[in-house]
């Protein structure tokens, strides 16, 4: 891949690229901006790229799949220099991601509460018996839920659902995420990764350009209503910060 990351170990074998998350080491953590926030946009622009890569599984590390803030990275003095990076790295992210034509496999290792909508947006989402969803650093925080999960949620859960779940901040556990549609399966945490290697690889297997083309047709309209939507929440969002930082909330 040719591109070194903090944030992100990513092996390329026989066609299959993994992309492991992780913080030092450790349990992926997120930054307001910076950290994965940057480099997962750039991965899957290098991944979408790769004339090699057949399929992409993404996971994390350790028990959990994205829980915590980073709070010792940098924080930004915010305004609007500063948001312009936060919205140029938000549209990269959730942009790139759908750009990638390659079918997508995620391994959820454990609860997902900081953007969870990247392993959901994947075309196989396999998730460890620990495993919960959530979106917490949005309404519970008082911030706009306006970067992509506001479109994302209520398409996946309904819209009365969606938008009870982003203001409440309300936990979804494995079996209930089954239930719901927002997982294919649950498996215990030491068949997770070996499970999701075998549908990696009996997806790889077939035609690229089938598995290219159905890729494409599956996410055309999550790509459309971003599209759409995207770009605005992410204006909304940075809006209502700094309306907040001037006492105007």
């Amino acid at each position: 891949m040719g591109q070194a990351f903090e944030n992100i170990i990513m092996t390329h074998d026989d066609g299959i690229v993994e992309l492991r998350i992780h913080h030092r080491g450790g349990s992926a953590k997120w930054a307001l901006w910076g950290g994965l926030h940057k480099e997962l946009g750039i991965a899957f622009a290098h991944i979408a790229a790769d004339p090699d890569a057949r399929v992409l599984l993404i996971t994390g590390t350790g028990d959990t799949f994205c829980a915590e803030f980073d709070m010792d990275c940098d924080m930004p003095q915010m305004g609007g220099a500063s948001w312009d990076v936060i919205f140029r790295e938000g549209r990269a992210l959730l942009n790139n991601l759908l750009a990638i034509e390659i079918p997508v496999v995620a391994a959820v290792n454990g609860p997902a509460f900081i953007h969870a909508e990247i392993a959901l947006l994947a075309d196989v989402v396999l998730a460890a018996e620990g495993a919960a969803f959530a979106d917490k650093p949005h309404a519970l925080a008082g911030v706009v839920p306006g970067d992509g999960v506001h479109s994302i949620w209520p398409m996946l859960l309904g819209p009365n659902r969606g938008r009870y779940f982003l203001m409440t901040g309300q936990e979804i556990g494995a079996q209930e995420a089954l239930t719901l549609g927002l997982v294919g399966e649950i498996l215990s945490p030491d068949v997770l990764m070996p499970r999701a290697r075998e549908l990696a690889r009996t997806i790889a297997a077939r035609p690229a350009v089938a598995n290219r083309y159905t890729r494409i047709l599956l996410t055309r309209d999550i790509r459309a209503r971003l599209a759409t939507e995207l770009d605005q929440g992410l204006a909304m969002e940075g809006m209502a910060i700094l309306a907040a930082m001037q006492g105007q909330a």
